[in-house]
C-alpha cells in the first residue's frame, strides 16, 4: 500500500445487534478438523468499497438500512453466523447457535471516498478505522464470527467492512455468503446457493508415525530481519502486460514451446524468490512455498454446492534459498506446476486433515518464521464484479493485515480494483514483510514491471 497518510475522521453511531429475521435453531454445532486449525481462529477483516448510486439521486437508498435489512433475513440461512465460537473441552472449535446476533457499526466519515482514492494505497491505520475494532491480537479474538461496520461518505459512497472468522469460513465461503447478502438487499426472497454445514465430513483423526514437516527447525532459513515487531504491508499493482512478460519469459526460458504457465505459478515463483532475496534468507536453509488449494471438488465424493467452512489444504515445494535464487525461474514455475496435482489425490486431502487433527491434539503450533511463504489466490473468487447490493459493483476490496502466521508469511494475490483501466487482467500482491527488508522487495517487483523480455535485466 503506498501509505497515503489521511486524517480521517469518523462519527460513530452506537454498536447495535442484528439478529436473524426469523426463528432458527438452536443448537451447538462442531467446526472441522481444518475450521479448529489455530492458525485460522482470527477475525479477517475486509473492506468493500462502493461509489455513491448517481443513476437515481432521487431514490438513495441508506445503505446502512438496506446492509441491516438483508443481514437479518441472510442469518435466517446463515445462523451459526448469529451465534458464538466456544471451544470444546478436547481443544475443537464449535459454535452455539444462540442467535444472539451480528454487532453492526454505523459511521459517518467527514470526507469524500475520492480524497481517499476509494482506498487504494490506503495506509493500514486509516483501513482500521473502516473495520469493526479490528482486534490486534489473537488472543482477543471476538466471540462473534461476524462483525459489521458501514461508513458513509460525504458523497453518497459508502464502504462495508466485513470482519468473518477463518475458522467459520474460507475464502469461497465468505464470497458465497457475501452473494446471498447482495441478492437479499437486492430483493431476491432466498440465496440462489443454499448454506450447507456437514462440517463432520472434515473430521480427521489421530496419525500413530511421527509427524513429518516439511521442513524441521535445524535446516530452516533464518533472515537477519526477523524475528522484529516493526511490520510494513503493502500491495503492489502489477498489470496484465508484465505478467504477459514473466510468462513469455519462462516459457522461452524452459525451451518448452508446448509449456503453459499460469498466472499463480509464474508471479508465485517470482514472489516467493523476490521475497527470499529481500529477507536475505541464509543461502543453505530451506525455504517453502505453501500454495492454498481448494479441494471442494477434489473430494471424493465432491463436498456438495453450499458447503461455506474451510476446504482447503497446502500443497508444498521446497527448496534450499541457494536453489531458489539461483536455478532459473522456470524450474520453480515447473516445481510448482507439479506440487498443485497433489491434492487431486484423496489421500493426500485425508492425511492433511489428519495432520492437523495430531498437530491439534499434541499442541503443536506453527508460527511465522518468514521462510516460508503461504499463497492464496483471490482473484477465483469473483468479488469485485458480481455482488451488487443495489448500487453497482464495488470498485475496490481491502484486506485489513491478518495476523496469520504472525503477519509476515502470508501472501494474497487480489484481483485489481476498478479504478484504473490499464490494470485490466493484472493483479494485486498484497504483502506484510519486516519493515528492513521492504525496500528490497519493492525493488524487485518495480523490476518485473519494467522487465523488457530480458531476465538477465532483473537478476541481482
Amino acid at each position: 500500500m503506498a501509505n497515503l497518510k489521511t486524517h480521517l475522521v469518523l462519527n460513530m453511531k452506537d454498536v447495535v445487534i442484528v439478529k436473524p429475521s426469523k426463528p432458527t435453531p438452536s443448537e451447538l454445532l462442531s467446526l472441522s478438523t481444518i475450521d479448529s486449525d489455530p492458525v485460522l481462529n482470527i477475525l479477517c477483516q475486509t473492506i468493500y468499497v462502493y461509489k455513491a448510486n448517481l443513476d437515481s439521486p432521487n431514490d438513495q437508498l441508506d445503505p446502512v438500512n438496506v446492509i441491516k435489512e438483508a443481514l437479518s433475513k441472510a442469518l435466517v440461512y446463515y445462523y451459526p453466523l448469529a451465534g458464538k465460537i466456544v471451544t470444546f473441552d478436547d481443544g475443537k472449535l464449535g459454535i452455539n447457535c444462540n442467535a444472539d446476533g451480528v454487532p453492526f457499526l454505523e459511521a459517518t466519515a467527514d470526507c469524500e471516498l475520492s480524497s481517499l482514492h476509494y482506498l487504494e494505497g490506503i495506509d493500514v491505520p486509516t483501513a482500521q478505522k473502516l473495520v469493526f475494532d479490528n482486534p490486534n491480537s489473537q488472543d482477543e479474538a471476538s466471540d462473534h464470527p461476524l462483525v459489521f461496520k458501514v461508513t458513509k461518505f460525504l458523497c453518497g459512497g459508502c464502504t462495508l467492512g466485513m470482519g468473518l472468522s477463518h475458522s467459520v469460513c474460507d475464502g469461497f465461503g465468505a464470497s458465497q455468503f457475501f452473494r446471498a447478502l447482495a441478492e437479499l438487499a437486492c430483493g431476491k426472497s432466498e440465496p440462489s446457493v443454499k448454506p450447507v454445514w456437514e462440517r463432520e465430513r472434515l473430521m480427521g483423526t489421530l496419525l500413530k508415525e511421527p509427524l513429518q514437516f516439511p521442513i524441521d527447525e535445524a535446516s530452516r532459513a533464518v533472515s537477519p530481519f526477523w524475528p522484529t515487531k516493526e511490520i510494513s504491508h503493502e500491495c503492489f499493482n502489477l498489470n496484465g502486460k508484465s505478467i504477459q512478460r514473466l510468462k513469455m519469459e519462462l516459457m522461452k526460458e524452459s525451451d518448452d514451446v508446448k509449456e503453459s504457465f499460469t498466472t499463480v505459478e509464474a508471479l508465485g515463483a517470482y514472489v516467493w524468490r523476490s521475497r527470499a532475496r529481500a529477507l536475505e534468507l541464509s543461502s543453505d536453509g530451506k525455504t517453502m512455498l505453501c500454495l492454498a488449494v481448494g479441494v471442494r471438488h477434489l473430494l471424493d465424493p465432491p463436498l456438495p454446492e453450499g458447503y461455506y467452512g474451510n476446504a482447503f489444504v497446502g500443497s508444498n515445494v521446497v527448496l534450499t534459498v541457494k536453489e531458489l535464487d539461483e536455478n532459473p525461474l522456470s524450474e520453480v514455475v515447473k516445481l510448482i506446476k507439479e506440487s498443485k496435482k497433489l491434492p487431486s489425490s484423496n489421500e493426500y486431502i485425508r492425511n492433511t486433515i489428519n495432520m492437523l487433527e495430531t498437530m491439534r491434539q499434541r499442541n503443536i503450533r506453527v508460527e511465522g518464521t518468514c521462510a516460508s511463504v503461504v499463497l492464496t489466490d483471490w482473484r477465483q473468487l469473483s468479488l469485485m464484479e458480481e455482488v451488487d447490493f443495489g448500487w453497482k459493483a464495488s470498485v475496490n476490496i481491502v484486506p485489513v493485515p491478518w495476523n496469520i502466521l504472525g503477519y509476515v508469511d502470508l501472501c494474497l494475490f487480489l484481483p485489481p480494483s476498478n479504478l484504473d483501466p490499464s490494470m485490466k487482467g493484472g493483479v494485486r500482491v498484497f504483502v506484510s514483510l519486516p519493515k528492513a527488508s521492504m525496500p528490497k522487495f519493492r525493488e524487485e517487483m518495480e523490476a518485473l514491471k519494467l522487465m523488457r523480455g530480458d531476465e538477465g535485466s532483473t537478476q541481482q
